[in-house]
């Protein structure tokens, strides 16, 4: 690992009882770990437990994540689609926080039936538009996932998904290290 390695976020963002989060996640974390400038920190909202009430103050668990979330260069959000959306703990997450994402960059990894996930993306650029976070132009999405991936947890066919995570992956990293850059030299929003 580089000593001027990016943090790297990875948000798994579905809480479901028999969730499919783990093996995507699990799979794209695979991908990083084969890089060498990216630190990685995974954060799996089904063990996060936000609470779903904003309250003035933060709670613990908003407490305890929050220097996990300032820490991070980038994050990559691993979503699902539920009814043509993302999750609605995802959005919970994101609304407990403000500058932890902001002059950031974002990508996406997604899955889901025949859209594989992809409306739950173009949704999510737009909250992330609004907490002034770059997304990511390329994605990483999983049509009909369950079908995709092999019984322990690899894509039957690793070619199309690995090229697609790589492209991302090095376009993040662009960014990140642009805007960590930047918010060194200039602190976002002074």
């Amino acid at each position: 690992m580089s000593e001027h390695a990016l943090q790297l976020a990875v948000i798994v963002g579905s809480t479901r009882e028999g969730r499919f989060a783990p093996v995507v996640a699990n799979w794209f974390v695979s991908q990083v770990e084969q890089r060498d400038d990216l630190a990685l920190d995974v954060v799996d909202l089904a063990e996060a437990r936000l609470p779903a009430v904003l309250t003035r103050q933060p709670p613990p668990e908003v407490a305890a994540l929050t220097p996990r979330l300032d820490a991070a260069d980038a994050f990559v959000v691993v979503t699902p689609e539920y009814n043509h959306s993302y999750p609605a703990p995802l959005k919970n997450a994101i609304d407990w926080y403000y500058t932890q994402w902001q002059a950031k960059p974002i990508g996406f990894v997604s899955y889901g039936g025949l859209a594989g996930g992809l409306r739950a993306v173009e949704q999510l650029r737009l909250v992330f538009a609004e907490l002034h976070a770059v997304t990511i132009r390329e994605t990483v999405s999983f049509h009909n996932a369950r079908e995709k991936f092999d019984s322990a947890g690899q894509p039957k066919d690793a070619t199309g998904p690995g090229a697609a995570a790589k492209t991302m992956l090095d376009q993040l990293a662009w960014w990140a290290r642009a805007l960590r850059d930047a918010r060194t030299a200039h602190p976002y929003g002074t």
